[in-house]
């Protein structure tokens, strides 16, 4: 079926703002001026909870939190996106794991690390007598799947920033955990090599924070699933006793 350029137009999204009235004195909108309406970015129709700001968004509660985030826009990862992914588990935990972004499986479920990344990481849970949704939360450094699971780029995480600090400070967790360097970027701001981190005690907002590999890399590298009970081993210590030397 042949679509007409308007048509198409609006299959991709970007909907016109005008109508025709027909209505006697009343002007009726040329067809260059509708197109020049058609092509207009789609920000200019986006409603009040697509647009929020950082201020907005670190006073909203988990309701308007869940809004927002379903309907930003604020990046171009909504583009393609089947939905967005905010997080799950207990919303008062003792541990907050941290990732990168959706993958294809986490966006059509709606819910982060739920394909092999995700077996692996309730594993760990597991070896720390830990399980999802019980004193554990699970979020990600984006909220929208990086088109072919990609790590997200730095203004992604940026744009998706204030939805993860209002996550953290409505969680209130006792110890985070960082899994990638995605995740580590996002939250402190630090671009160092992974291998550099590990060991480490770090702060957020007076919270300690641990950092380890991310679980999709350790099913590339499985030497380094050593490694990373180490780390676990390490966050455990943070939390039990808070002593050890900052990053």
């Amino acid at each position: 079926m042949s679509l007409t350029r308007e048509q198409m137009l609006a299959e991709m999204g970007i909907t016109p703002l005008w109508c025709l009235r027909g209505t006697s004195g009343q002007r009726v909108a040329t067809p260059s001026e509708r197109e020049a309406v058609l092509l207009a970015p789609a920000v200019v129709v986006a409603d009040k909870d697509s647009s929020a700001d950082a201020g907005e968004i670190a006073a909203m509660d988990w309701a308007a939190l869940e809004r927002t985030t379903a309907a930003c826009r604020a990046c171009p990862l909504a583009e393609k996106r089947h939905q967005a992914v905010l997080g799950v588990g207990d919303r008062a935990p003792t541990w907050l794991f941290v990732g990168e972004g959706p993958g294809a499986e986490e966006d059509a479920r709606g819910e982060p690390f739920v394909g092999q990344a995700g077996k692996l990481l309730d594993n760990m849970l597991a070896a720390l007598d830990l399980k999802r949704g019980q004193g554990v939360y699970i979020a990600n450094a984006v909220k929208c799947r990086p088109e072919g699971n990609r790590t997200p780029e730095a203004t992604e995480m940026a744009a998706c920033r204030p939805f993860l600090a209002r996550q953290i400070a409505l969680l209130k967790p006792r110890i985070i955990v960082l899994l990638g360097r995605a995740a580590v970027h996002s939250v402190l701001g630090d671009d160092r090599a992974l291998g550099s981190l590990r060991g480490k005690r770090f702060d957020y907002e007076g919270i300690p924070v641990a950092v380890t590999y991310h679980p999709a890399y350790l099913l590339r590298n499985l030497p380094d699933k050593a490694k990373a009970w180490e780390d676990l081993l390490f966050a455990r210590q943070l939390l039990s006793t808070g002593n050890d030397t900052d990053g």
